[in-house]
C-alpha cells in the first residue's frame, strides 16, 4: 500500500465508496476543500454550497466502514496497492485527462504506471491475421521499451497483453470490474500472469460486478495512460472506436492498421484513417512517429531476447525467396513456433522480410 499522501487512506476511501457520490462530485469537493480530511471536516452549509443538499446528506450520513475496512485489508496483500490522486505513484498521464479517477486499485508492478505506454485495442472477435498482428506489434513495441496497455478483453486485447509478456515487456490491463473480479473468465490465467509480471488496474471498488456501463468508462484510462492508441481491427460500431475518439480528445496519437476493403473488421480502422488517424503497416512506423529510440530494449536482469545475427542469417537461408509458412520454416529449421515468431518479427522490423496473408513470409530481394 502506498503512503505519503495528504490525509489518511481511509478518508480517501470514504469519499470514493459512498454510493451516489461519483467522480464529478468528488472532483468538485477536492477542488473546493483540498483533501478528503478537509471535506469531512467541513460544515453542512459549506458542502451544500458546492454539491447541493442530496449529495451533502449522502456524504455526511453514509456509513461505509465495512467497505473501507475491506479495501484497506486488500491493500495489505503482497503486490496490492491503492493509489490516490495525491500519491506520487499516481499515473502522471492520467492527471492530464479531464476526469482522472480519485483512487486506483492496482495489482502488480506499480512503477509501470509512470512509464511511457502505447495502448493496443481492437475487436473481441478478430480475424486470425488481426490476432497475430496485435501480438506482433505489441511484442515489437514492448521490446523497444514501451509499456503495452489494453483492456483484458478477448481477442485483440488478450493478444496484445501476451505479445508484451512474450518479450518480458511490461503490460497494464485496465478492467471494468472490482480488482477482485476477472472478466472474462477465459482470461483468468492471462490475468494472473499480468498481475505477476505487469499490472492490473481499476477505479471500481472491490466487489464491483460486471456492468456494461463501466467498460466505456474504463476506456478513457486505456487511452489516457498512453502516448498513443493503436487500433488493430474494429468494426464501425466497435467500442475500440470509442477509445480512439477519447484518445483524440485527450491529445493522444491515434494509429490504425488498414485491411481488406471487404472485411467488416477493417471498416472501423479505415474510418479512423479517413478522420486523420495515422496508417501504420509495421511497429517501426509507430516508433518513428513517436520519435522513439528503435534499439531493442532489454529489462534489467533479464536475458537478451534479440536473436543473434547468425541465427537470422540461417533463418533467411531456410526461407529462400519463395513465400513460406511458419510451419514450413519450423520443419526446415527445427526451431519452435515461439522462437520463429520473435526472429521473424525482428527480420520484418529490419526490412529483410515481408509478411503476407495467410501467416506466410517472404524474403525481400537483396537480403
Amino acid at each position: 500500500m502506498s503512503d505519503g499522501q495528504p490525509g489518511s487512506l481511509s478518508t480517501w476511501l470514504r469519499l470514493t465508496l459512498i454510493p451516489g457520490i461519483g467522480g464529478e462530485t468528488q472532483r468538485k469537493l477536492l477542488s473546493a476543500f483540498g483533501w478528503p480530511d478537509a471535506i469531512f471536516s467541513a460544515s453542512y452549509s459549506s458542502l451544500h454550497a458546492v454539491i447541493g443538499e442530496k449529495a451533502s446528506r449522502l456524504l455526511l450520513d453514509t456509513n461505509n466502514v465495512a467497505a473501507i475496512a475491506a479495501a484497506e485489508a486488500w491493500a495489505t496483500g503482497q503486490g496490492q496497492h491503492i493509489v490516490t490522486l495525491a500519491d506520487p505513484a499516481y499515473p502522471r498521464a492520467l492527471l492530464e485527462i479531464p476526469d482522472p479517477p480519485t483512487v486506483l486499485y492496482v495489482r502488480g508492478r506499480l512503477e509501470l504506471l509512470n512509464q511511457p505506454a502505447l495502448s493496443i485495442v481492437g475487436s473481441r472477435n478478430p480475424t486470425p491475421q488481426g490476432f497475430e498482428n496485435a501480438g506482433r506489434f505489441a511484442a515489437a513495441l514492448a521490446d523497444a521499451g514501451l509499456v503495452i496497455a489494453s483492456g483484458l478483453a478477448l481477442g485483440i486485447d488478450a493478444s496484445a497483453h501476451r505479445g508484451a509478456l512474450s518479450v518480458s515487456g511490461g503490460t497494464i490491463a485496465f478492467i471494468g470490474t472490482g480488482i477482485d473480479r476477472i472478466y472474462p473468465a477465459r482470461n483468468r490465467e492471462l490475468a494472473h500472469e499480468i498481475g505477476a509480471k505487469g499490472a492490473i488496474v481499476t477505479e471500481f471498488p472491490i466487489g464491483t460486478p460486471v456492468l456494461a456501463a463501466n467498460f466505456p468508462r474504463r476506456n478513457r484510462l486505456i487511452s489516457g495512460i498512453a502516448t498513443g492508441v493503436l487500433v488493430v481491427e474494429a468494426a464501425v460500431e466497435s467500442g475500440s472506436l470509442i477509445t480512439a475518439r477519447l484518445a483524440g480528445e485527450q491529445g493522444r496519437d491515434v494509429f490504425a492498421i488498414p485491411g481488406s476493403i471487404h472485411s467488416p473488421l477493417a471498416k472501423g480502422c479505415h474510418r479512423l484513417i479517413k478522420q486523420g488517424a495515422k496508417l501504420v503497416e509495421t511497429a517501426q512506423d509507430i516508433l518513428e512517429e513517436l520519435h522513439w529510440p528503435v534499439a531493442p530494449h532489454t529489462a534489467p536482469g533479464t536475458p537478451e531476447q534479440t536473436p543473434s545475427l547468425s541465427g537470422n542469417v540461417e533463418l533467411l537461408a531456410h526461407m529462400g525467396y519463395d513465400p513460406c509458412s511458419v510451419d514450413e520454416l519450423a520443419t526446415r529449421s527445427g526451431l519452435t513456433a515461439d522462437t520463429l515468431s520473435v526472429m521473424l518479427l525482428h527480420l520484418e522490423l529490419e526490412g529483410r522480410i515481408a509478411s503476407l496473408p495467410g501467416n506466410r513470409y517472404q524474403r525481400l530481394q537483396g537480403n
